[in-house]
């Protein structure tokens, strides 16, 4: 009943929606005389306001139509390369660089309630070395029950079977995991190095994922092992209503995510909405186009199956069984040591109050199997989780640490 009563509550204020875009704009009209006075200018912006905070936000565009390579602008364009009924594969294709030699990145975005386009930057920062891909993951409304299950077994099977599709038997390709699926991608390769898989990785790059918890514990973490898992079941699982095209799954629905990303940081976010009324009724066209970018992506929320998110906070959160060394794929052990010849590096923001520090760097301790010489530990100062990955500070520091560990650990098939 929980999803059905969100989506009758919006529904019912959808007139009071239109109402409110329809005062916004006639107080914004500059013909009418109300829209140069101060009472004009703030009601207006209330409108503005009320619209923001009660429409439904769509899944985004990249919006990456062109990267500069060797100072000229080159076209780009987006193409699924391979469909999974939970999971599209899509590359970012470079007009006219067949010719160059440019490593093959698999960039796995999180599935933890936004979409891969919250990456745009960071692989806006890639695309004028790299050849680029990203997993676009769906909306787990939008999957019919038909397709069946997704857990976190399945999450591991998706990213070993991209990696072996992006490997055209010349060159191992490198893996770029942010955040959440740094745990699913270092148990891919694991278990493709224990196989001796010719396609494995060459590199691996974790960035502020949660390998283990239980070092510098965050909020989320807190929140994750407060609650037992039959409290989550029986209270953020709900089923999807119709008319959508998942109707009857169990999810974990992104409003319900949304409300415990904002709730973390309460605070931020208030300060940000007021900082945002003051700059619509000053007229701060700059100010308030910046802070409505970041938050129509913000606010774009997708839902997650419930046997993921269940198998998740299990897994990773309240057993830690990667770092005990218990983690299981299907029954098989997850063995850590048998990656030798896959580089490692991660990366981990000094302020991070989602991922604390330590966390991702504990996948060197567990990774003993593999040479020093192939592990790489950097910490970026001053940034928190998003400045991991995106931000002037990851364009400047922290994408040419990984350009340059990319391209220094460059393996071909087999080698």
């Amino acid at each position: 009943m929980l999803y059905h009563t969100y989506e009758i509550t919006h529904a019912s204020i959808t007139p009071a929606r239109a109402a409110a875009r329809a005062a916004r704009n006639i107080l914004r009209n500059p013909v009418n005389p109300v829209s140069a006075t101060l009472s004009g200018r703030s009601t207006a912006a209330i409108c503005e306001m009320f619209i923001k905070a009660t429409k439904r936000y769509g899944k985004p565009e990249f919006r990456l139509s062109e990267t500069m390579i060797d100072g000229r602008s080159t076209p780009v364009s987006e193409k699924i390369v391979c469909k999974k009924p939970f999971c599209n594969l899509l590359h970012f294709q470079r007009e006219g660089t067949e010719t160059r030699d440019d490593p093959k990145v698999l960039v796995i975005a999180p599935m933890s309630g936004h979409f891969a386009t919250l990456l745009r930057g960071t692989v806006a920062a890639m695309l004028p070395e790299h050849d680029v891909y990203i997993t676009d993951w769906k909306d787990a409304r939008d999957v019919p029950i038909s397709e069946g299950l997704f857990d976190l077994d399945d999450y591991i099977d998706y990213v070993a079977d991209f990696i072996r599709f992006l490997s055209d038997g010349d060159e191992r390709i490198a893996v770029m995991a942010v955040c959440q699926p740094s745990v699913p991608a270092l148990a891919a390769t694991a278990l493709m190095a224990e196989d001796d898989d010719p396609r494995r990785p060459a590199s691996l790059t974790l960035l502020g994922g949660p390998i283990d918890t239980r070092l510098s514990p965050t909020k989320p973490n807190d929140l994750a092992t407060s609650k037992s898992l039959p409290w989550f079941e029986r209270n953020v699982i709900t089923l999807v209503p119709w008319p959508h095209r998942g109707v009857m799954r169990r999810v974990y629905p992104g409003f319900l995510q949304l409300s415990g990303f904002v709730s973390i940081n309460l605070d931020r976010h208030m300060g940000a909405a007021m900082k945002q009324f003051r700059n619509l009724i000053k007229g701060d066209g700059d100010s308030s186009a910046a802070h409505r970018t970041f938050y129509d992506e913000y606010n774009s929320v997708m839902d997650l199956t419930a046997e993921f998110y269940l198998q998740t906070v299990e897994t990773v959160f309240q057993r830690h069984l990667m770092p005990r060394r218990k983690m299981k794929h299907r029954g098989r052990l997850v063995n850590l040591s048998k990656i030798t010849d896959v580089a490692l590096m991660t990366v981990e923001g000094e302020l991070d109050d989602i991922t604390g520090c330590g966390q991702t760097e504990a996948a060197h301790g567990l990774c003993d199997g593999l040479p020093s010489e192939m592990k790489r530990r950097y910490t970026q100062p001053g940034v928190g989780h998003f400045g991991v990955f995106n931000g002037s500070r990851y364009r400047r520091q922290i994408q040419p640490r990984i350009r340059d560990f990319i391209r220094a650990h460059r393996a071909r098939s087999g080698a």
